[in-house]
């Protein structure tokens, strides 16, 4: 297929141009492949340039000959082109219609866009699973490094390489693999080396209404403990949800046959209900009204809050098992490839000091999100602005970073990223001129041989002139635990995400800035302040002179 023919107008002169925190604008507007363009011949104005993908939805108005098109994105911005002549209007709304909503993933920008950047290093090559194991391996010999799914047929979820006890050999996995949902057998997700306790993920147990058993299954996550030990089966359904489950050939495990497993169950809410939470969410930050009382009753009725803080909850639990009670955790809900992923990398961040850096952080979205198989094409297809019904569309990952805000809001000298990492995740996730975030699983973006046609987001991202921008000034290592409230009053609005293109979090970002200037000031005044005292201590012990203030 030809863009061409989706493209019945290219041009239009004489086009205005309304945008968040910048002035209307009267120009050109352009429509290509993948992007719409709007240009100025002021030099001072800055060029629109809005990629196809970024867009959720348009609404199309007509007061005569005026045509007005609202344009309503990903990122949660809202713009609005008059566009003069209704013909004109038509023919560009069609066509952004068109090519916003392709359906082949390799005519997406990703597999055009050439970067104008030199790569130092590809992203696609940093976060191995060989390299995670080489850490582990350096701890412990009691797990390996398994390629049963080299070819994606025993789990077609999973990445070709997995780690899983040495015990414990590839015929025993695969059979695993067949009592497990979508295959997703149990396979490590962290090694605690303060006690050597562990963190697995895994799809449901497929016991359906007869009680099936599979003694691999058990030998399998029993060989994960150690003697005397007992652990703990965290499923992020509730009890009703899970006995559902197995109606329908699901279920969870029987404590009969798992007599050293506590099982534990949670509330975190299924894929349907938190897209419906998000559209609530933004239409509350987008209301008009100017009353405070509606406003904070819309934001409660959307329970996006409460699902922030169930997610958390759940995280914490998995670490407070694993660092205080000393129990090793299995942690799956349905798929094992949503819920289950928040848990899992949310108790990392909690518990390693690691996932609190740039790459450590970067390593855990890799390895607990992209690697996982986590469906981002399918999750993140629409946003909160869709007119379509929703069919696969989920919030999860947008969910996780608003948890990890939450933590980085509450402990902000613990994160070496900043704020602005986390709203790049985001963006990127949903709309991005690169290829990370293509395709449900591995095994697809091998298929689309995503390394050798796309260029990483990681790549962009470790250059240093762009890095620069991510980095927290207040960072200071911290190797202890970190234990978030999740009190009301602790958790709050995300504005950097949903109120970013209101006037309000502009003046947030402003003072934010302010308060880092004055933080930096106050350091290099204390640095300074800290090295007179050293040299004073020298004149009175007659160790040294006194040099230069």
């Amino acid at each position: 297929m030809e863009f061409a023919e989706l493209i019945k107008t290219p041009r239009v002169d004489g086009v205005v141009l309304h945008r968040p925190f910048m002035p209307t604008v009267e120009g050109t507007l352009c429509l290509t492949g993948h992007h719409l363009i709007l240009s100025s011949r002021q030099d001072s104005i800055e060029e629109l340039w809005l990629l196809h993908s970024n867009i959720d939805s348009i609404e199309k108005r007509f007061v005569g000959s005026l045509g007005t098109i609202v344009v309503k994105c990903k990122d949660l911005r809202v713009i609005q082109l008059d566009i003069p002549g209704m013909e004109e209007c038509l023919n560009i709304a069609s066509s952004i219609e068109a090519l916003s909503t392709l359906d082949s993933i390799t005519l997406m920008y990703p597999f055009f866009y050439r970067p104008m950047f030199e790569v130092i290093e590809d992203g696609w090559n940093l976060f191995l699973p060989e390299e995670f194991f080489k850490d582990i391996e350096s701890s412990t010999d009691e797990w390996r490094l398994s390629n049963v799914n080299k070819d994606f047929s025993v789990c077609p979820t999973y990445p070709a390489l997995v780690i899983v006890p040495k015990a414990v050999d590839d015929d025993t996995l695969c059979k695993v693999a067949t009592f497990r949902q979508g295959g997703r057998f149990p396979v490590l997700s962290y090694y605690h080396k303060k006690n050597g306790m562990v963190m697995m993920r895994a799809g449901q147990p497929l016991t359906g209404t007869n009680g099936r058993r599979c003694k691999e299954d058990e030998k399998l996550i029993n060989a994960t403990l150690r003697v005397g030990k007992r652990g703990y089966i965290i499923d992020t359904r509730t009890i009703s949800v899970a006995q559902q489950a197995k109606a329908r050939g699901g279920g969870f495990e029987q404590e009969a046959n798992y007599p050293q497993w506590r099982r534990i169950h949670k509330a975190i809410e299924r894929s349907n209900i938190l897209q419906e939470s998000l559209i609530k969410l933004v239409e509350a930050c987008n209301d008009q009204s100017q009353n405070m009382d509606r406003w904070l009753s819309k934001l409660e009725a959307s329970n996006w809050q409460t699902h922030v803080k169930e997610i958390l909850t759940t995280a914490c639990l998995a670490a407070q098992c694993i660092d205080r009670e000393g129990a090793s955790v299995l942690v799956h809900g349905t798929e094992g490839s949503d819920s289950t992923l928040q848990v899992t990398s949310l108790a990392q961040i909690i518990l390693d000091p690691g996932c609190r850096t740039m790459r450590g952080f970067q390593a855990l979205v890799e390895r607990e999100w992209l690697q996982a198989g986590h469906p981002f094409q399918q999750r993140c297809i629409q946003s909160a602005f869709s007119n379509s019904k929703p069919r696969w569309e989920a919030p999860v990952f947008l969910l996780f970073l608003d948890c990890v805000w939450q933590i980085l809001h509450q402990f902000p000298c613990s994160f070496q990223f900043n704020e602005h990492f986390l709203v790049l995740l985001f963006e990127h996730a949903y709309a991005s001129q690169f290829g990370t975030f293509l395709g449900n699983s591995a095994a697809e973006r091998v298929k689309l041989k995503l390394p050798q046609k796309t260029v990483s987001l990681w790549s962009w991202v470790n250059r240093p002139q762009e890095m620069e921008h991510f980095l927290n000034p207040l960072y200071e290592t911290n190797s202890l635990v970190i234990w978030p409230s999740v009190a009301p009053q602790s958790l709050l609005l995300w504005e950097g995400v949903f109120l970013r293109w209101k006037r309000s979090s502009k003046c947030l970002d402003e003072a934010y800035e302010e308060m880092v200037h004055i933080i930096e000031c106050n350091k290099e005044l204390q640095s300074k302040v800290n090295a007179l005292r050293r040299q004073l201590a020298q004149l009175e012990t007659g160790d040294g002179l006194l040099g230069e203030p």
